[in-house]
């Protein structure tokens, strides 16, 4: 037989070895319904094999199978790897089950389209869109029956397919199981986080492929070789050779074939001298001499196939190979029988990328730049332009003024469809490696700091942006990059000064632009860096009020107001509540536009840190609702991070220690937005009892809002550490937060949200022996707060008067002014503070002598501190009342309190009516509830089943009828 007879033959073995018991338990896995099968393993090591494997099982007979595959060439066209799955279905479905939504996949299915409803007209909001191509892609695999939905490579997804597959989790379809494969160190946090939680009726199982040993390489190779064994010695070079990848060992056994150095010995298969071929490690070698074995016309399609990386159709394939058109089918035909290069549906490309890397690279420089060139041209002339792959190509083929065009047409692309991160990797590659004139990298500048503060990446391309700025621009494109970089500083929370000075003189430059204009006064008006005084922050201001009637865009407008409201509430100017009214009257209370969801997060989380509470219960959940709605994922973390801290603000704590966990990890890029979740975390593990956690989560909290300028809600952290720090005998440490605190109360004037923190500080002034100084602040603080909109000043500062009254000598008298400030904590929706001012009273009335006043008073704090879950605060009293040999009764730990994991009545009655599509503030005008507790409600619904999206929580209550 010839060497390329040999060569040609198939090396893949004809049975799976070395996997059977993984495969068993994927077969079990998959066998429930619904289910997930998450496949874990590097390059190599036999995902595809082993999905192949579990189509042909008979256990599964009559399931759909749909494999879509994830590419490491990423395409601006998001759902890739779903509608290749999808659109191999052809028309043997239940058409007549559909209902009208899923005609919107009309345009991504033409192979199908003829089954499918008639298309609806098309929304003018993108994310909406987006969101009713999911709904028809869920309902169209529910339709199909028992289906068996594989996403391989999901490493490589684009972000939109990790989101899919991600609402087809949460809608828990009753007959769909869904396997996905990766590589688990390749693998994004959000999409390994994502598939961390199914819904508890889903079930979940992962295995972690590993290599296989010596014994199973030596089945392995027998079973390749059509032999019952092959030599111990043999299975061990194989074994040590491939590093026990399956992919890498059947390589290895090609080339070993194919050179004639395996032979027979007593009827089994050994290598003829061990020592004569070193051969490498890994499979280069072993690729490029079968490649070597070719023809000329085989050798010309697996370099192009190598260059092409992903699977294309058979005619761009033919395309950019470098040999006549007749020459192509020949040469198709043995790549394929080799087993190097495999059919993907209806797309031809290399069975594994590791051997269209050895390829790659082995392709002479000149040669390669031309496959690239013959790639471009190929992919430009298909039906549906894969633009991404195209710019790829044109790089790669040195044709760079080419490259910039299709690039950014791709990043624009991208940007339309809500690709962020695709339009961040295109025009960072941009802006760092092409030839471009200083107006083009300006240009690319500002789109790349727009993208990047989307796909939460402005941390790696501040640098660069800031190069742009060293050469000479236009005035306007300078303005417009300053901007952009200023707020790329902003958004990670660095330097503010720099901010300051990037955005001051971008201001002069922006006159064009008055939306940009306003948009950076706003951010000169916050108060964040600490040298600088009220007074200039109040004439950024005022100049962005000015300008707003100069932008034409009603929905940045409304961003605007937001903005420009947010700074003057914790400023106490009651001027923002009549821009609140202005933007909720032009929202309709529910915003859609990302702009406008921002808007109300703005003033809502604002509204939260200063005390006002019924706004902050009225913005933040229609901020949310805005936020699911559109699809928003970053704006979504970021309102559902001012909403963990309006819960411990209102003594919400039922669940929020499991939902700040998850939040804390998301966050993690996004320090700006994190702060708030920082601070509750700190917060609740204080009350829970977990007294070395919060001591250090506080305390890295305090330093991160100095770090980023969070004055504004520095004040809760402030409050909980003080009180911890003065519990703890660290009367020392108490006192320097307290005064680090004061320097910026005098510095920045913020005093509305200040007010929370007052108490705590006067506490600790007066406990290191600081009476005058804590007089002092307080007729500073009580100047100050009589002239602006804070709900929270009166109880605040009776609260501080009660530990001056005390540290004066006047228990009596303290008891009653702390009395008095409970009753208007209470009034102001603050029950811990409540408590915590009544349990104060019970001190002073001990001091006082009048004992059974101050027992009544101990009784009512403790009940109030157990009926908040304060374990720490409630041992506190508890062992107050014990020194004065009070009773108290202990607390009822028998029985199940409350539901558990299951819906309360009232819960099941909220979360039904969130699913039909109600807002939050629709129900509770139905139910007569306020607000913050039916969002408490829909939270802890979607939290006990496991949910994370309304149009999930719709799927999983009918599933549960």
């Amino acid at each position: 037989m010839a060497a390329s007879d040999i060569a040609g033959k198939r090396v893949v073995s004809p049975a799976l070895v070395g996997r059977e018991p993984e495969l068993s338990k994927i077969v079990s896995a998959v066998s429930q319904l619904p289910s997930l099968m998450i496949i874990d393993g590097e390059a190599g090591i036999g995902k595809t094999r082993l999905v192949t494997e579990l189509s042909k099982r008979p256990e599964l007979a009559g399931r759909r199978f749909l494999v879509g595959r994830c590419h490491g060439i990423r395409e601006s066209f998001p759902l890739g790897p779903v509608v290749e799955a999808v659109r191999e279905l052809g028309t043997g479905f239940a058409a007549q089950r559909l209902s009208s939504v899923v005609g919107v996949l009309r345009s991504l299915l033409p192979e199908i389209a003829d089954a499918l409803p008639r298309a609806p007209l098309p929304l003018d909001d993108r994310a909406a869109e987006r969101h009713r191509v999911f709904r028809a892609l869920a309902e169209l695999l529910a339709a199909l029956g028992p289906v068996v939905l594989v996403i391989e490579d999901l490493h490589w997804a684009d972000e939109q397919t990790v989101d899919f597959v991600g609402y087809l989790l949460g809608s828990a379809a009753g007959e769909l199981a869904i396997v996905v494969t990766f590589r688990g160190d390749e693998l994004d946090p959000r999409a390994r986080s994502m598939l961390s939680k199914p819904p508890t009726s889903t079930s979940r199982t992962e295995i972690v492929l590993q290599p296989l040993d010596a014994a199973e390489t030596g089945r392995l190779a027998a079973a390749i070789v059509g032999a019952d064994h092959v030599s111990e010695e043999f299975a061990r070079y194989l074994c040590e050779r491939a590093s026990g990848l399956p992919f890498a060992i059947e390589e290895l056994l090609a080339l070993l074939r194919a050179r004639g150095d395996l032979v027979r010995r007593g009827g089994r298969w050994a290598r003829r001298a061990l020592d004569e071929l070193d051969v490498p490690s890994g499979i280069r070698d072993p690729v490029l001499e079968r490649v070597g074995r070719f023809t000329a016309a085989a050798k010309a399609v697996a370099e192009a196939a190598a260059v092409l990386q992903v699977p294309v159709s058979q005619q761009v394939l033919s395309a950019a190979a470098r040999i006549p058109a007749d020459q192509v089918l020949a040469g198709l035909e043995e790549a394929l029988e080799s087993g190097l290069l495999s059919e993907h549906g209806k797309a031809i490309g290399f069975r594994h990328l590791l051997a269209a890397q050895a390829v790659y690279e082995e392709i002479p420089g000149p040669r390669r730049r031309d496959l690239h060139g013959r790639a471009a041209a190929a992919l430009r002339a298909a039906e549906a332009v894969p633009l991404g792959q195209v710019a790829h190509h044109l790089r790669h083929a040195g044709r760079l003024a080419e490259w910039v065009g299709a690039a950014e047409q791709a990043a624009g692309q991208a940007l339309e469809l809500g690709h962020d991160a695709e339009a961040f990797r295109l025009l960072e590659d941009l802006l760092r490696y092409a030839p471009l004139d200083p107006h083009s990298r300006g240009r690319l500048a500002v789109r790349l700091a727009e993208a990047a503060i989307d796909a939460l990446r402005a941390a790696e391309v501040v640098d660069l942006i800031s190069d742009v700025l060293e050469h000479e621009l236009p005035a306007k494109l300078r303005g417009e990059v300053r901007f952009r970089l200023g707020m790329l500083i902003h958004d990670i929370g660095e330097d503010p000064l720099k901010v300051r000075r990037l955005l001051t003189e971008a201001v002069d430059e922006l006159g064009h632009r008055p939306d940009l204009q306003a948009w950076a006064m706003v951010v000169l008006g916050i108060p964040t860096a600490e040298s600088v005084r009220p007074e200039e922050h109040w004439r950024w201001l005022r100049g962005a009020l000015d300008i707003v009637p100069k932008v034409d865009d009603p929905v940045f407008e409304v961003f605007l107001l937001g903005k420009i409201a947010m700074v003057m509430v914790p400023f106490g100017d009651t001027e923002w509540r009549g821009l609140a009214d202005r933007i909720v009257a032009r929202t309709g209370s529910a915003p859609r536009h990302r702009r406008e969801v921002n808007a109300y997060l703005s003033v809502g989380a604002e509204a939260c840190y200063a005390g006002h509470v019924e706004v902050a219960e009225q913005l933040l959940p229609a901020a949310l609702d805005g936020a699911i709605a559109g699809e928003n994922r970053r704006m979504e973390l970021s309102v559902r991070s001012g909403l963990v801290l309006l819960r411990y603000c209102g003594a919400a704590w039922d669940g929020l220690t499991d939902e700040i966990a998850v939040l804390v990890d998301e966050l993690a890029e996004h320090p700006r937005a994190r702060i708030d979740v920082e601070i509750a975390g700190g917060a609740l593990a204080l009350v829970r009892g977990q007294v070395d956690d919060a001591r250090s989560q506080l305390a890295r909290a305090v330093d991160l809002c100095f770090e980023l300028g969070g004055f504004d809600v520095l004040p809760i952290a402030v409050d909980a550490l003080t009180r911890l720090e003065l519990a703890g005998g660290g009367t020392a440490e108490a006192e320097r937060t307290a005064r680090r605190w004061i320097t910026t109360v005098d510095a920045k004037g913020i005093w509305a949200p200040d007010a929370r923190a007052l108490p705590a500080v006067t506490a600790a002034l007066v406990a290191s022996g600081g009476l005058d100084d804590a007089r002092s602040l307080l007729d500073r603080f009580a100047a100050a707060l009589a002239r602006v909109d804070a709900p929270l000043a009166e109880p605040a500062l009776q609260a501080a008067r009660g530990f001056l009254e005390n540290g004066a000598g006047r228990p009596l008298a303290a008891a009653r002014t702390f009395a008095a400030a409970a009753g208007l904590y209470e009034l102001a929706r603050c029950e811990y503070e409540a408590a915590l001012a009544v349990e104060q009273a019970a001190t002073c009335l001990y001091q006082a002598g009048r004992v059974e006043q101050a027992e009544a008073a101990l009784h009512r704090a403790l009940d109030a501190f157990r009926k908040l879950g304060a374990d720490w605060d409630a041992g506190r009293v508890t062992r107050l009342a014990r020194r004065h040999g009070v009773s108290v009764p202990a607390r009822h730990r028998g029985g199940r309190r409350g539901y558990g994991n299951a819906l309360s009545p009232r819960e099941r009655e909220v979360a039904e009516l969130a699913a039909m599509g109600r807002s939050n503030k629709q129900i509770a005008a139905d139910l007569f509830l306020s607000v913050n507790t039916v969002a408490r409600h829909v939270s802890a619904a979607m939290r006990k089943l496991e949910v994370r999206s309304r149009a999930a929580l719709a799927h999983r209550l009918t599933a549960d009828d």
